[in-house]
């Protein structure tokens, strides 16, 4: 790799931490130094690629010793696909570091005095434990040794399985895939196969051609299972392969396809079809049965959702007579999984479609005391709406990585619940708007969830009571 004008090659540096968004740190001539991929111990060669004022960001261009922390990956794809970038961290070490990432997020960015922060919630199972996952169908493999040698070209570059990270046209061909039980390796590769065999066209990410597009997989604890294939026109032989599967696979709770014409892979405004079987799974948490669709959103880790609904309900601590709202409430899990503790529990979300979910999950368990409303949470979180519907006496909020917008945040401190329980799947903006709400709330809780072993992500649920 060569050496970019003006960018410095840092030699025998030794990294020091793991921070925000999982980038490793150095430290050269008392500037911070942010490294993708290294491990505290590691003493490398970086290549700066670029450079601030405060910081720079650079690549690893050589190792000279690796760190005594790392441990041996155990997926054939690690390094290469976008998933499970901290196998080589030991799993304690993982744990270590994001309960790390919670602390420094409320101290440096919050600047709030808060609690002894609780233990981690470590996930079992490490390995398996996604009951979703979305594989990519490619005429752009990633090559490895010897495809990539031009004067040995592989028999073709078709491939079904993640994106390398940063190449929006580029997938890896994945065979065994550690994130998602059974029948998903199967099934994945089974349509792979049938694909090649039938000589199916691979879609083009550079040009938006080619036939199979995306492969969906949905699981459930319940040992439910839904696949759903995206095509990009409508052709006999997608009712070939769809008819393929279903005989392959007669176990299927749900199969379905859906044709998708547009550059962008998003399903939310297609129309899916239910080619056999139900046109929805379930999942249970508890005594509750929540229906997945298609289209809805459900926690990604089943097994630790169930852990992080229990904390938020633990610290939202209901005794049975509080209007209680639930900002952000997607398909309602956390508001129909609490509703058994509350007087009434209002929920808002800007997807229609999870709005319908929300309602349908409420009947199927008989829930009565829950009202969902669709709409912008900064519209529809107004003085008018809670004059109609109470002032809340908790409110939990549970915000895309990007936080509350501002005019929430106001309007929280406007109506003044004796508690807030924010969830959060990004430490940095929970910590910004904990900062905001800090004129009248104190935090008093904190406890950090793992979702998503071997990746840098982490769930967070804070308490916040009333000054």
């Amino acid at each position: 790799m060569g050496r970019r004008k003006n960018l410095p090659l840092l030699e025998e540096v030794t990294i020091e931490n793991i921070g925000a968004e999982g980038k490793s740190i150095a430290r050269v001539d008392n500037i911070v130094v942010f490294v993708k991929d290294a491990l505290p111990g590691d003493l490398v060669d970086l290549q700066v690629f670029r450079k601030k004022g405060r910081y720079m960001e650079a690549r690893v261009v050589k190792y000279h010793r690796y760190s005594d922390q790392r441990v041996e990956p155990f997926c054939d794809h690690f390094g290469i696909c976008g998933g499970c970038k901290w196998q080589h961290l030991p799993y304690d070490r993982q744990l270590f570091y994001k309960e790390q990432q919670v602390v420094d997020a409320f101290r440096h960015i919050a600047g709030v005095e808060i609690p002894e922060t609780m233990p981690i919630m470590a996930s079992d199972p490490i390995t398996k434990y996604r009951n979703k996952l979305e594989y990519t169908f490619s005429n752009h493999r990633w090559l490895l040794e010897p495809e990539a040698d031009p004067s040995n070209p592989p028999e073709h570059t078709n491939a079904l399985g993640l994106h390398v990270p940063g190449r929006f046209d580029k997938v890896v061909d994945i065979h065994t895939c550690h994130l998602q039980g059974e029948p998903t390796n199967e099934l994945r590769n089974y349509v792979r196969e049938t694909a090649l065999k039938d000589k199916l066209t691979f879609y083009d990410h550079r040009t938006n051609e080619g036939l199979l597009r995306n492969l969906i997989i949905r699981i459930s604890t319940l040992g439910e299972v839904m696949a759903i294939l995206s095509v990009q026109y409508d052709v006999p032989e997608v009712y070939t392969l769809m008819d393929a599967i279903k005989e392959k696979f007669p176990g299927l709770t749900s199969l379905n396809y859906v044709i998708n014409p547009k550059k962008n892979e998003s399903l939310y405004d297609q129309d899916i079809v239910t080619w056999s079987g139900r046109d929805h799974i379930f999942e249970q948490l508890e005594k509750l049965r929540f229906k997945i669709g298609p289209k809805s959103f459900f926690q990604t880790n089943s097994f630790q959702a169930l852990r992080l609904y229990q904390t938020a309900r633990e610290f939202a601590d209901l005794k049975g007579n509080e209007v209680l709202f639930d900002l952000y409430t997607g398909t309602g899990t956390i508001a129909n999984f609490m509703a058994d503790r509350a007087k009434s529990v209002i929920g808002i979300e800007s997807v229609p479609e999870s709005i319908e979910d929300a309602r349908v999950n409420a009947e199927i368990n008989g829930i009565v005391n829950t009202k969902f409303f669709a709409g912008d949470m900064r519209d529809i979180f107004s003085d008018s709406f809670i004059a109609e519907n109470g002032r809340p006496d908790v409110i939990i909020t549970d915000p895309p990585r990007a936080g509350m917008h501002n005019k929430v945040v106001d309007q929280i401190l406007k109506v003044a619940p004796s508690r807030i329980v924010y969830v959060s799947c990004n430490p940095a903006t929970q910590a910004r708007d904990v900062e905001l709400l800090g004129s009248s709330y104190a935090v008093t809780r904190i406890q950090p969830v793992d979702m998503f072993p071997h990746t840098h992500h982490v769930e967070n649920v804070a308490l916040l009571e009333a000054r």
